[in-house]
Parts: C-alpha cells; structure tokens; sequence
C-alpha cells in the first residue's frame, strides 16, 4: 500500500478541513486610540489605510465610546458586556481578582458553544496570568506598575513577550523593552532601538500567526488580538516616527472651560495629565503617538495577509476597538480618564466574515452611539449565541443591516479622577457633564462644535436642553452607595469610590 502524499510544508494548512456554520472572529483591541485617529474618519494627518480597508468592508461607528474611559475598568467593560453601573468598576483600579468579580466573559460563553478561544497580547487582569475564560493565553501587558512593584511577583516570569525577548541574539537576561528609558506614561518619543521583529506590535503579529498554524481546524476559532501600543512609550520603529515628525505641527485645541483646572496644571511634566508641553516636544510626542497607530496598522495588514495565505479571510469577522483613547494635548490635557471627546470617544469597527454577512451593508458610517460593552453580544450574535442575562449591552448587528429602531437614545460614562468622580451623559451629538466634588457642570453641543471649546451650560438658550440631560445623569446616579443624588438632584461632596464595595470586598477577603 502506497504511503500518503506528504503536505506541502511551505504551505500553510489549506481550506478548512470540516465546513464550518459559524464564523471565526477576531476581535483586534488596541490600547489608547483616539475615535478620530483614523485616515477614514477624515484626520488631517494621521494614514491609517488597512484599518481603512476594514471600515470599507464593514461598518464604522462614528459616536462608539467607552464608559469607563481607562485601561482597567475599558476591558471589564469589554470582556462582559455590561455598563459601569453593572460591572461596578468606576476607575482605574489594580489587583482586584477578575474571575471572582466578572465570572460570565465573552470568550467563556463562546468556548462553552464550542469556540476555540485564544488570547494574544495585553490582558491587563489580576491575577496576571487568569484566562478569564480563554483556553490560552500569550500574554504581554506593558510595564504593569501593580505587578512590578507590589507584592513581589515577578513580571518576567508572567509576561510571555519579555520571556520571548531575552531568548533573541544579542540580549542579556535583564533585556526588556524599557531599556531606553523612555516610561509607560511618558510623554518623551523616541525611536525604536531594537530590530523592528522585536517590538511589541510585531510580537503580537508574529505569535498570532503562530497559533494560525496550531488552531484547531473542526471548530471555530475566537481569537483576541490585543495591542499595547499605541498608548505609550512613544517608540515606534524609525520610519513610523519620522513619517509625522516632517509633518508640519499643529495647535491642540483648548476650550473656553479648562480654567477649572488650574490646580493641577503640571506644565511639562514628562509625565503629564493636565498642563502644557513646549511645542517641540508636544509635536515629538504627537508624532510618536500616531507612528505607533500607524505601525499597528502596517502589523494588522500582516495578521490580514495571513488570513488569507491559510484561506481564512472569508470565513473570519474582524471587530476593531480601542479601550479608550488619549487627548494628546486637547484642552491642555493628555492620557486618558477624563469626559472629553479625545479621552471617551474610540475607534469601533465591524467587518463580518464574507461568507456570513447575510444583508449588511459594506462603507457605511453608523452615527448611533454605541459603547464597549456592545462588543460581547454583538459577537455572540455573530456566532448564533444568545447573550447571557447578565449583559446589559446591545448587538449592533441590526445597525449594521441598516435596521436603528428602537436603538438606545444616549448612554452615561464615568470615571473617578483628580480626587472626583467625572460623571458624563451623550448621544454622541450633545453632552452634559458633572465632576462630583464641586459640582462643576459642562454642556457641550458636539455637533456644532465637535472640539468642545465651548461650555453651553449657562447659555439661556440652551436651559432646557441643560435640564433634560442633567435628569437623565440623576436617572442613572439614583440609588447609588456613593449618595451622589439625593431629594431629586445631584450631591456633590460625597465620597468617590474606584469600584462598587461588592468589588472591593473581594481584595479584602484575599
């Protein structure tokens, strides 16, 4: 008996091998990109073409938000499908035990309805090494100052990049990627010094492509891409650098408002949140922000080119988010946790798999306001999984079909920041916000004035507006153990918390 012909080995494995009903999903997260940081949202400067190409095969949400606009309470958000006043997380918040507080996740239902479930890049958990549902994990997080400096764990030992990079030729056993200095929050930009292979981005892209050849090809496959750039350091490879550093630089815009936060104004601070940098040095940090958005872009085009060598391209839905964005110098203001458009507003866009498209429609720009915690249903409803009751968000498959009936008419954000909690309501076309401890209030009319450089909220004309939606906060704030409504309006004063006590109580029984 002859033997069987032996696989191509230069090939990757082929079609798929058991017809598939449901499509494979990608759900590509990145880290700190801005809602308006993409060539097809019309920015000035920034080219961004592959992400581009998704937007046109797909829909692309033009008022998507996160509720809870930091990298900890985004991705509880995102990996539960529900509102900051069901998962309880309002700030930023490390070492609180994820399985314990969240035990119902997107990629937990999808592996129990016969998902293969991996995850690659930056999870941003604690434990740090909890699967939360995913069969695997290749996990890199960035710095994590929590697990680095408290309780004495040791992050090259977690951290699968690190382990990864001091394996190459040429580095030492204390080689990271932080050997030049430049810091998880730093405003400095500067090149990267290491052979483009061994960056961050690349890493990813490379272990994603990886696990393309070891998946399993009888079951679907969920696979979380997630990216730690373009949030800082600021250290895209060279060519990405200098592709905006020979742009002609550009005035961040300043509202009429930002006087209210005087006291702590940092000026030039490397670390900064409120405050000015020189103009040089906010167009180097600039520069670095966009050529890692844009290195991103080039690695995810090699993910995509991969789909396709293992014929997986019409088969594989693409969802594309960020967990919240950076405001790079808007209203004197850079990072993130704050109300403001360049904070809260992020990048969403959904590209079904060709195959299971049905009747939605490709190119068009949804300006429905829709939020991370959108994210889970919409994927289980691309998989024919109905959503657990313990989510509280919607599937925006029907929005993507050209069907907005019945959609929700605003959501409400928060985030404690500054010794405060920022509270904010929009629809993505008005905005009302309130910070808890002095009771300052804005009223942004964001389509006529998307920038936010003009507070509305004493203008006559606008009263009534200014009322309905500071009821529409009291809606959402009543009951809450903070105290923050009381007789039928708002309190200011009270306590701020980082998470509900039902949250905390779980630290304090470790």
């Amino acid at each position: 008996m002859a033997d069987a012909p032996l696989r191509t080995p230069s090939r990757p494995a082929g079609p798929r091998d058991v017809p598939l009903d449901r499509p494979n999903i990608v759900l590509v997260c990145v880290d700190q990109m801005r809602g308006d940081a993409l060539s097809a949202a019309g920015h000035p400067v920034i080219r961004t073409p592959h992400l581009d190409e998704l937007a046109r095969r797909g829909t692309r949400f033009s008022r998507a938000y996160t509720s809870t606009p930091s990298c900890v309470p985004a991705r509880v958000a995102l990996f539960t499908g529900q509102s900051p006043e069901r998962h309880g997380r309002y700030g930023y918040r490390d070492g609180i035990p994820f399985t314990q507080a969240h035990p119902v996740t997107l990629q937990g239902v999808l592996r129990e309805q016969g998902y293969q479930t991996q995850a690659i890049g930056k999870m941003h958990v604690f434990p740090e090494r909890a699967r939360c549902g995913f069969d695997d994990v290749r996990l890199h997080d960035g710095f994590l100052h929590f697990g680095r400096r408290y309780g004495g764990r040791n992050l090259i030992a977690h951290d699968d990049y690190l382990t990864w990079l001091q394996r190459q030729p040429g580095m030492d056993a204390q080689g990271d990627y932080f050997d030049d200095g430049v810091g998880c929050n730093s405003m400095v930009a500067l090149p990267w010094t290491k052979p483009e292979s061994q960056h961050p981005t690349n890493w990813v892209v490379t272990e994603a492509i990886d696990w393309l050849h070891r998946r399993d090809p009888e079951v679907p496959f969920f696979l979380y891409l997630s990216f730690h750039r373009p949030h800082a350091p600021f250290n895209p490879p060279q060519w990405a650098l200098d592709s905006y550093l020979s742009v002609p630089p550009t005035e961040p815009p300043v509202g009429d408002w930002i006087d209210v936060y005087e006291p702590i104004r940092t000026d030039g601070h490397h670390q900064l949140q409120h405050g000015k940098l020189s103009p040089a040095e906010h167009h180097r940090c600039v520069s670095g922000y966009y050529g890692n958005i844009t290195h991103i872009d080039q690695q995810l085009n090699r993910f995509l080119e991969a789909l396709a060598d293992f014929e997986l391209t019409e088969d594989t839905a693409i969802v594309f988010v960020s967990d919240h964005g950076d405001m790079m110098g808007d209203h004197d203001f850079y990072r993130k946790s704050v109300p403001y458009e360049g904070s809260s507003n992020v990048p969403f866009i959904v590209a079904p798999a060709a195959r299971f498209a049905g009747e939605t429609i490709p190119g068009q720009v949804c300006d429905d306001v829709v939020e991370l915690r959108d994210v889970m249903p919409t994927i289980l409803g691309m998989a024919g999984i109905t959503p657990p009751e313990t989510v509280d968000g919607l599937d925006v498959g029907p929005l993507t079909r050209g069907e907005r009936t019945g959609w929700r008419d605003h959501i409400q954000g928060e985030h404690t920041h500054f010794g405060q909690s920022l509270q904010w309501v929009t629809d993505g076309k008005r905005k009302y916000c309130w910070a808890s401890r002095d009771g300052d209030e804005q009223f942004f009319d964001l389509e006529a004035d998307p920038k936010e450089l003009h507070n509305l909220i004493n203008d006559p004309a606008r009263a009534g507006e200014v009322a309905t939606w500071r009821d529409r906060l009291i809606e959402h704030l009543a009951g809450r153990e903070e105290g923050f409504v009381a007789d039928g309006a708002l309190v200011t004063g009270r306590p701020i918390r980082t998470e509900a006590s039902r949250i905390s109580a779980l630290v304090g029984a470790m």
